[in-house]
């Protein structure tokens, strides 16, 4: 008889004794269990111990995770992480290593112990008493926590190996929310701490003491705000010392970017006491972890720094050639980089585009005589000779509408480029990227703009028209001015390979978007579309992650207009392709009638008949004869033909092979009149295009050897042989037609329902009713 479901076989193990086979009751209270465990072993005070998973993180059974246990689970009896007081000297503690590093409460349901809130000291502002436990985390009654008691204890008295055990166990059972109530309660974090500011022991000791520390102040319990002063300063002075353990300064470096990010306060101190010449130190130790740590710190200096101090800090940071270290030395190092290296590439990216964003929020000013310039510069770049041979000795209106004219074949859309400026985004940002374009890549510039002003048709490309747009799509497409996402971590490794990375993508992408122009045949009607397909193009090759500008420009000229077309059909076919079920259901009850349609086309195009080439033993193709199948599909009829002559009929056909002789169908190489041919070119051409049937001739067996004069006709010839001996079409020809058809007849079926969602699942059917009196009897005459 089986096991009700609530019951479950398990083993549970202690040190010394021999294991227990129980079967446990999921319905029976945990307290309950316990009990019949200790009973087992004659061990006293049950409610001293718990349970624990005997594998992975050793995770502590309680009321809410019992439900975790199957069958065949292994559990440890174990000292339990929260006890009564109890009026006893000693009870056995049993000591798994290692311990569990999570600590849940095994006593749902029963009295816990009260947080106190003990008056902090040491490392700790005087305001954190009231804030270091939360009232929503207290327990109901008065009692104890003997296991983080001993560990604290072991802290203050004992020597310096067993603090480093002691520091070790805690850093195991910190992650535990319960755990960490209970240390913190007991002015655990001013212990730790003090052992941090004392820093006695730079090596082991003060690794795990930060490591704890850390662990405990991850739950939120106690604000970073409430560190002092001088606890920030020595951790900074584990920073930038020069001769420290290599486990440390990661560590130190962690709790200084945790600080940084939520005290505003103390960030200035870090900012003031860590120099950014310090932290490329660290970034150029080949130790990947102390990278990571020291990018979180920069990463998190320059998010709380203001527009301004960021300029300068990054301006500083390129000075230094730290791009070109990111980009040959973390990007490119035969280390894979990790998730949060990658994070915090991206964040720094993000923060380096964010510097555009004020040039990108604010319009051209028509009164600035620095822009009035920059506007003048980008004209004369596209037509200097005609300006200056048409300038000179000109009246001031006739210079004026030259301008205005010349403006105007630059692609603005108002005599005043001015007014085109005026839109937010991509405000000044645009004019940038045209100056810039215009002065690092001038013959592109003049080539562009000369190309399209001087064309006489309505294909000309709107130079300034597409700057401006391609700055928003950009600005766009990068998250320009939006705020850094907390765990993204899709950086483009082209933006650490060269400076002025977001110009250098301009210059690649408004040549690109000539070209795009040029592809569609487009008129300025066509703008917007031109606009979607380059946003693809650009979308679809930022998406692939180039390392290199050079590699972005080659593979987003790889994709022209055609390809991006191709793509989306194909895009939009494997979407179909993914059906809901009654669809699939609906092409596999189409598939049997339009294979039939498929099977009748390949025998009429049998009976129709083809013209083949006779192989001569010196591989000339001279020779040429017709073969047809006849209109009741029983005999094969053939015979040779002169070359230019009509088609023969049924009647002038000499050879007849009936349907019901053939044996099988061969093709390829197991066609007896290419078997044992050479291996060359022209013979690989041959085997794709032979086929043979082999039918009994007498008492030997003969062949009727073809060679299709291509490969559809290979295709339904051998499909429709295939066919007469009843066997499957498996061309590719067959499944090329079947697709279409199903396709097509999908379609047609489905008219009436477009627009209309298809559920994954029919309705369910109702239950057949009670009765059928209801029902109406014709044989009973009415009255």
């Amino acid at each position: 008889m089986a096991p009700p479901r609530n019951v479950v076989k398990i083993a549970v193990q202690m040190p010394d004794a021999i294991p227990q086979l129980i079967r446990l009751d999921q319905a029976k209270p945990l307290a309950a269990v316990l009990k019949e465990v200790c009973d087992a072993w004659s061990l006293d005070h049950s409610e001293c111990y718990a349970l624990q998973f005997a594998d992975g993180h050793r995770r502590y059974i309680t009321e809410n995770n019992r439900a975790e246990i199957k069958n065949g689970s292994i559990l440890c009896l174990s000292t339990a992480p929260v006890m009564p007081f109890l009026a006893l000297p000693s009870f056995p503690a049993l000591d798994y290593a290692p311990l569990p590093p999570a600590f849940l409460s095994a006593h749902s349901g029963r009295a816990q112990p009260q947080l106190r809130s003990a008056p902090p000291r040491g490392h700790l502002s005087p305001h954190t008493s009231s804030s270091c436990c939360p009232a929503s985390l207290t327990f109901p009654t008065p009692a104890q926590d003997l296991e983080a008691e001993r560990l604290l204890h072991g802290l203050q008295n004992g020597s310096r190996e067993r603090r480093r055990e002691t520091l070790h166990h805690l850093v195991l059972l910190a992650p535990d929310v319960t755990f960490a109530q209970e240390v913190i309660s007991r002015d655990g974090l001013q212990r730790l701490g003090t052992i941090i500011e004392d820093g006695d022991d730079l090596g082991d000791v003060l690794t795990l003491a930060l490591r704890a520390f850390l662990e405990l102040m991850e739950h939120g319990m106690v604000s970073w705000e409430t560190l002092s002063i001088p606890f920030v300063r020595k951790v900074v002075c584990y920073v930038n010392m020069n001769l420290m353990d290599a486990s440390v300064q990661p560590l130190a470096l962690r709790l200084l970017e945790s600080v940084t990010l939520s005290s505003p306060a103390l960030g200035l101190l870090v900012k003031s006491e860590v120099p950014l010449d310090r932290l490329l130190v660290h970034l150029q130790v080949m130790n990947q972890q102390l990278q990571t740590k020291a990018m979180a710190l920069l990463t998190a200096l320059l998010q709380g720094a203001s527009p301004t101090e960021r300029k300068h800090m990054l301006d500083y940071l390129w000075q230094r050639n730290l791009r070109q270290f990111i980009y040959k030395n973390i990007i490119h190092s035969a280390t894979p980089l990790g998730d949060e290296m990658a994070h915090h590439l991206y964040v720094l990216q993000a923060l380096t585009l964010g510097l555009l964003e004020p040039r990108m929020r604010t319009p051209l000013d028509p009164y600035s005589q620095e822009q009035r310039e920059q506007l003048q510069a980008l004209r004369q770049a596209a037509f200097q000779s005609e300006g200056e041979s048409l300038g000179s000795g000109l009246s001031a209106d006739r210079r004026r509408s030259l301008c205005a004219r010349e403006f105007r074949k630059l692609g603005f859309s108002n005599s005043n480029p001015a007014q085109d400026l005026e839109r937010v985004p991509p405000g000044l940002l645009a004019l940038d990227n045209m100056l810039y374009f215009s002065r690092h890549a001038p013959s592109a510039y003049s080539r562009f703009v000369l190309e399209n002003s001087s064309r006489e048709d309505k294909h000309e490309c709107p130079f300034a028209r597409s700057s401006i747009q391609l700055t928003v799509l950009l600005c766009e497409l990068l998250r320009v001015g939006e705020p850094c996402s907390e765990t993204a971590q899709d950086f483009s490794p082209m933006f650490f390979g060269q400076d002025q990375s977001f110009h250098e993508l301009f210059c690649v992408s408004i040549q690109l978007l000539n070209k795009t122009w040029k592809e569609m045949r487009a008129t300025q009607e066509d703008f917007d579309k031109v606009m979607q397909v380059v946003r693809e193009q650009l979308a679809r090759t930022l998406a692939l992650k180039p390392s290199s500008l050079e590699l972005f420009r080659t593979k987003v000229n790889a994709l022209p207009y055609g390809e991006v077309l191709r793509l989306r059909q194909t895009e939009r076919l494997h979407q179909e392709g993914t059906l809901a079920p009654p669809i699939l259901e609906l092409r596999e009850k189409l598939k049997p009638e339009l294979m039939g349609l498929i099977r009748q086309q390949r025998l009429l195009r049998l009976c129709e008949g083809t013209l083949f080439r006779k192989i001569s033993s010196r591989r000339r193709q001279d020779k040429l004869w017709f073969c047809c199948l006849s209109p009741n599909h029983k005999v094969l009829q053939y015979g040779d033909m002169e070359e230019g002559a009509s088609p023969p009929t049924l009647d002038s056909l000499p050879e007849q092979l009936p349907v019901a002789d053939i044996k099988a169908l061969l093709t390829g190489k197991d066609c007896p009149h290419v078997r044992e041919k050479g291996s060359g070119k022209q013979n690989k051409d041959l085997y794709e295009l032979a086929f043979s049937v082999s039918y009994d001739h007498g008492e030997a067996e003969a062949y009727l050897n073809f060679i299709a004069p291509s490969k559809r006709e290979f295709h339904l010839w051998t499909d429709g042989l295939s066919a007469l001996l009843g066997s499957p079409m498996g061309s590719e020809q067959t499944r090329l037609d079947l697709e279409q058809l199903l396709t097509m007849e999908t379609k047609l079926r489905l008219l009436e329902l477009e627009n209309v969602p298809i559920p994954e699942q029919p309705p369910p059917i109702p239950p057949p009713p009670t009765n059928f009196n209801f029902c109406y009897d014709c044989s009973i005459a009415e009255p």
